[in-house]
């Protein structure tokens, strides 16, 4: 029956394509949806990281002879650990490596953001209670570990599924249902039946006293 129904056949094709196409799109998606979530992770616990290594970690205060009042110095984390927003500020850089790269160097740039974040953890704890107890407030650097644990998380992620995710630039065409561009559809033997058609037209336009150039 579907044979002598074109309409039936032609939607029954429909479908089959847009199934198809569905099936193919489904890794792409899922792919660009990874690479997204990963450099989201990696901006947010960089990032985070960098705000909590310059934020006061440490108040120190300095006796003096009275009645002078005491000396207050106020630390950063920088101030504490010098190496660590450098370390972060590399985690934010690594996010735009890891749209920039494919297959190996992308995976590498994932080894990277786990050393990194791994970096960004153990500084933050450190910071936190390996110091002096006594003057550290343990909000910030719990902070800056929590970033590095979140960019470790997205080195990890890129390390192991980042070869199969797409590259940053990459143009996709979309082909027609029929299979090729319009142009390819014609003939040269189409092309002549057109030309023809047109030349036939003129002069029939010349022999009614018409001017064919005229539209």
């Amino acid at each position: 029956m579907s044979g002598d129904d074109p309409a039936a056949d032609q939607a029954t094709d429909s479908g089959t394509t847009g199934t198809g196409a569905d099936a193919d799109g489904g890794p792409a998606r899922t792919g660009r949806r990874g690479l997204t979530y990963a450099v989201l992770l990696c901006l947010l616990g960089a990032g985070l990281a960098v705000f909590a290594s310059t934020r006061t970690w440490a108040v120190e205060l300095t006796a003096r002879p009275a009645p002078l009042p005491a000396i207050r110095t106020v630390r950063t984390g920088g101030d504490l650990l010098p190496w660590l927003p450098a370390l972060a500020l590399v985690g934010l850089a690594a996010a735009g490596a890891v749209l920039a790269t494919r297959g190996l160097g992308r995976r590498l740039v994932g080894v990277l953001l786990t050393l990194v974040g791994a970096g960004l953890l153990a500084g933050g704890v450190y910071g936190g209670f390996g110091l002096a107890p006594g003057g550290i407030s343990v909000g910030w650097p719990v902070l800056c570990a929590l970033g590095g644990l979140l960019t470790a998380a997205a080195g990890v992620v890129t390390a192991v599924r980042g070869a199969g995710w797409p590259v940053m630039g990459a143009r996709y065409e979309r082909s027609r249902p029929g299979g090729g561009p319009a142009k390819a559809d014609r003939t040269p033997e189409t092309a002549d039946r057109v030309e023809g058609r047109r030349t036939t037209a003129a002069w029939d336009a010349l022999d009614r006293g018409e001017d064919p150039t005229v539209s």
